[in-house]
């Protein structure tokens, strides 16, 4: 072999409680579909030439030197509801490069796997693949996708479908549910050494759990923020999906609006618009609050702890109203915010409620200054908001068009082309998975023949549910 992945891992220095020793299942017929070669010269990977190589490895179906390979242990609150006990069903973390986690999604059952088959179909395959790089694109901490690669193998949903895996590459992948299933197990020691790796991993000058968590949340207060700022909706905002390094993670059910509604849902099994896109801010806090509840049993003042972490939760709704204020401004042009800003923001989302408006393309019309007739302009408030936006950009001395170029994408991976990309990709061919690939590294730059892809769906190609991939 000469591909070479510096594994250094830390992960199985932790108490084995925490994990299963689990190697990934080979795979009959591995066809590489993609590679993200920039992210494996950030990994410090090299010897990647070989195409049959990257598909052997990259399926599960060879293991390469130095992994570790292993399933994670965690718990979580799903929809709200307690499961003490979940893991990674269908996951394995080959190990660590350059303090970045490799884990492959779809490598076959582990002990966690409840019964289910370990496996991944190519269509979520795909979607995490384009959505977790778009996002990064668009400056979200997010995971990223390494390779996805065929597996050659027909998998059993409602019917066969073409088998997948996808590599996906992780700050790290600990979770608010993974301090849960200590905590819920009474494991205090194995508690405080989670928390001390999580906090040597992530963040170093944190040395009791009232300033752990404090990281944590301003972490989770930001990149929930920063989804709101693109229409992002997660639609499956469990416990066990909540990272401590603050990246999204688990591109389920995802989906970015196209039409702005603060109670869009797009998720099939969100049937009561927990995870709707407005409620995101309230349940990052409530899912915070869990985690403060886990880390109660490593103080030894158990009351002057619930008062200390009680504030720290309280505080989050204003951080991330902060920083949602901060991004929203700047959105429509603002490089510095006022205590009047949250108002103009908040009309001009009343407007585009009213109107059904698309979200993204409203704000990019803004900053190119062609708000068609048919878009915003009808709304018998506009004439009074643009006035009153245009007097309060003209207080900036930096050119407000400047920020919002940098603000609002030009494209980004709409539903109903993510479902085309699927549904093409099923039938063999590629042409638009690479495209869209190609397309989104530059979400922000006006690029002429990449116009169809700032087309809202027609009343045909609208997606109205989205679907977790398992």
């Amino acid at each position: 072999m000469t591909l070479h992945i510096p594994f250094k891992n830390t992960y199985v220095n932790l108490p084995n409680r925490l994990f299963s020793r689990q190697k990934p299942y080979p795979v009959r017929d591995p066809k590489l579909l993609a590679f993200n070669q920039p992210l494996a010269d950030m990994l410090g990977v090299t010897g990647t030439d070989d195409a049959q190589e990257l598909a052997q490895v990259f399926s599960g179906t060879s293991l390469p030197k130095g992994a570790a390979p292993i399933a994670q242990l965690y718990a979580g609150h799903q929809f709200g509801n307690w499961n003490p006990q979940l893991g990674d069903g269908r996951a394995v973390l080959l190990g660590e490069s350059n303090g970045y986690d490799i884990q492959l999604k779809g490598s076959g059952p582990t002990p966690y796997a409840r019964r289910g088959d370990g496996r991944a179909w190519l269509g979520p395959v795909l979607r995490e693949y384009v959505v977790s790089e778009a996002m990064h694109a668009l400056g979200i901490p997010t995971t990223r996708a390494l390779a996805a690669v065929q597996t050659g193998e027909e998998i059993m949903r409602d019917r066969p479908l073409p088998g997948a895996v996808l590599t996906r590459v992780a700050a790290s992948h600990l979770r608010v549910g993974t301090f849960q299933a200590l905590a819920a197990r009474q494991d205090t020691e194995g508690l405080q050494t989670l928390m001390e790796y999580a906090c040597a991993r992530h963040y170093p000058e944190a040395d009791t759990p009232a300033a752990f968590l404090k990281e944590v949340v301003k972490s989770q207060a930001l990149l929930v923020a920063k989804w709101m700022s693109v229409g992002f909706i997660h639609g499956v905002m469990n416990t066990d999906n909540c990272t401590i390094s603050g990246e999204t993670i688990d591109y389920g059910p995802c989906a970015f609006m196209d039409a702005f509604h603060p109670g869009q849902v797009f998720s099939s099994i969100d049937r009561h618009g927990r995870y709707a896109y407005g409620n995101q801010p309230q349940i990052i806090a409530w899912n915070m609050a869990q985690l403060a509840t886990s880390l109660l049993p490593l103080e030894n003042n158990s009351d002057k702890a619930v008062e200390e972490f009680t504030h720290i939760i309280n505080e989050m709704p204003g951080i991330l109203r902060h920083h949602w204020q901060d991004h929203f401004a700047a959105k429509l042009g603002l490089s510095d915010t006022s205590d009047s800003d949250e108002a103009l923001i908040t009309q001009l989302l009343a407007i585009m409620t009213d109107l059904k408006a698309d979200f993204t393309n409203s704000f990019r019309h803004l900053t190119d200054s062609s708000v068609p007739e048919t878009e915003l302009t009808p709304h018998k408030d506009y004439a009074a908001w643009h006035e009153k936006w245009a007097a309060r950009t003209a207080q900036q001395t930096i050119d407000p068009q400047n920020v919002m170029r940098q603000a609002n994408p030009y494209i980004i991976p709409r539903n109903h082309q993510i479902e085309a990309m699927i549904s093409q990709a099923v039938s063999g061919d590629f042409t638009l998975f690479h495209g869209l690939n190609t397309a989104l590294e530059k979400p922000f730059d006006t690029i002429a023949e990449h116009g169809d892809l700032t087309t809202p769906p027609t009343a045909e190609e609208k997606v109205t549910q989205t679907f977790c991939g398992t």
